[in-house]
């Protein structure tokens, strides 16, 4: 048996770290974001569909930059199309400092879909110039050791949100009766924590700014191969074209939507369904680490079993596993719900590198214009929680006012994922010549 080649070759092992770090950049405002939700909930006194506007803004910056983001770095280089995200999140993270100071739920959804202008930036670059670090036949393998790293600054979010956020949010705080103090207020009490909350809130978002101005110093400095497009010419058209006639391309697209959609309801609405069986927002984020924490593990897991199992065959079997987990969530009140709801994870942790690996497979210089279309299925994430919170809705702002099938509106709810997930399998059931 002939030996495979190396994942990474020695000479791209420096640029393939470095690029590999960014990985877990946006993981970490992915997963501080996802329980802001929650947090602006009851800071800004909101109902489930205004709250989810959070991610809408968030994963809708995703959706208006990516395409931009790909003419520009098919135009210049993958280095500055990194720089140039670095600076965009950056500036978002900055701008949480007068949304806090102006009391603005408006001017924060702002300044979250400036910093995902950064973020789509970053994904539309990082992820095609990992894919084409090494041989093209592993090259599935390598963006799934990539994104492993993904959930490790997705912790470190949920972690600052826990600590430095939710534990301190005055609105969050109960009497001795387990009731929400801050729901039983006079406006003048509640005016005086909003703007102490909304400082909370607003901290982790400027050091992060900072933080990531700094790396954008660091990496301007560091002296990195270019991918760059000699000839900078942008057969629009043409590429086009050559995209939509290719199956895995466009089923991969579609595929990638529905996915982000599903992993962004099952990590923001885990709070809401801990807080029907009586655990706080600050609480249940110790379910969210856990998700993570799975989902982290089974990324690993999936990237030694791509050495035996092709990427279509693996993405089945998880596609199938995390629909059977979420009818877990759906149907299995209490805490066997919850825990099925966090074993979601483990089946996700295959899925969107693995889509995107199967979706570029041999597309050459049109994976930038690829990669972009994939960055902008990420649009999913914004519109699947926002349809969440309208069912959560349906009988009155709590998540449990009514029954359905039998089950609380919050449990109800997960049929969404449980669709999505679905789409996942359709399409990997439809892929042609995947090779690993």
């Amino acid at each position: 048996m002939s030996k495979k080649s190396a994942l990474v070759p020695k000479e791209l092992l420096l640029p393939f770290i470095l690029i590999t770090s960014l990985f877990a950049l946006w993981g970490f405002a992915n997963d501080i974001t996802n329980p802001m939700v929650a947090a602006f909930k009851r800071v800004l006194e909101l109902n489930n569909t205004q709250a989810s506007f959070v991610q809408l803004a968030f994963y809708g910056g995703y959706f208006t930059m990516a395409l931009p983001a790909a003419i520009f770095i098919k135009k210049y280089s993958y280095k500055t199309g990194i720089l140039l995200g670095l600076g965009l999140y950056g500036f978002g993270a900055l701008l949480f400092y007068p949304a806090a100071a102006w009391e603005s739920y408006g001017f924060f959804l702002a300044s979250l879909y400036i910093l995902t202008f950064g973020l789509a930036f970053l994904e539309t670059t990082a992820n095609p110039y990992i894919l084409s670090m090494g041989p093209a036949e592993r090259a599935t393998q390598r963006l799934n050791l990539a994104q492993a790293f993904n959930p490790m600054g997705a912790l470190a979010g949920l972690f600052v949100a826990k600590q430095f956020i939710l534990n301190s949010l005055q609105s969050n705080e109960t009497n001795t009766d387990g009731q929400i103090i801050f729901d039983s207020l006079d406006e003048s009490s509640k005016a005086l924590i909003r703007a102490s909350d909304l400082m909370i809130i607003r901290d982790p978002y400027v050091i992060l700014g900072l933080v990531v101005l700094g790396i954008l110093v660091l990496i301007a400095l560091v002296k990195m191969p270019e991918n760059k497009d000699q000839s900078s010419k942008i057969d629009f058209m043409p590429t086009m074209r050559r995209l939509f006639r290719n199956q895995n391309f466009v089923g991969g697209t579609l595929a990638q939507m529905f996915y982000v959609g599903a992993q962004i309801m099952v990590w923001t609405y885990i709070y809401q369904y801990a807080e029907v069986l009586g655990i706080s927002n600050a609480s249940a984020v110790n379910y969210g680490y856990a998700a993570l924490v799975v989902f982290l593990v089974g990324r690993w897991i999936c990237t030694w079993l791509l050495r035996y199992l092709s990427a279509q065959k693996l993405l089945a079997i998880f596609a199938a596993m995390a629909m059977i987990f979420t009818l877990g969530a759906i149907f299995l009140v209490g805490m066997p719900g919850l825990y099925s709801l966090v074993a979601i994870s483990f089946a996700m942790s295959l899925m969107f590198p693995t889509i995107y690996g199967i979706a570029l497979e041999g597309m050459g210089e049109d994976s930038k214009f690829a990669a972009a279309f994939l960055v902008m299925a990420i649009v999913g994430g914004a519109i699947m929680p926002t349809l969440q919170g309208m069912i959560l809705d349906l009988g009155g702002s709590n998540y449990d006012d009514i029954l359905i099938l039998g089950v609380p509106e919050v449990n109800f709810s997960f049929l969404l994922p449980l669709f999505c997930f679905m789409m996942v399998l359709l399409f990997s059931l439809r892929v042609k010549n995947v090779s690993n």
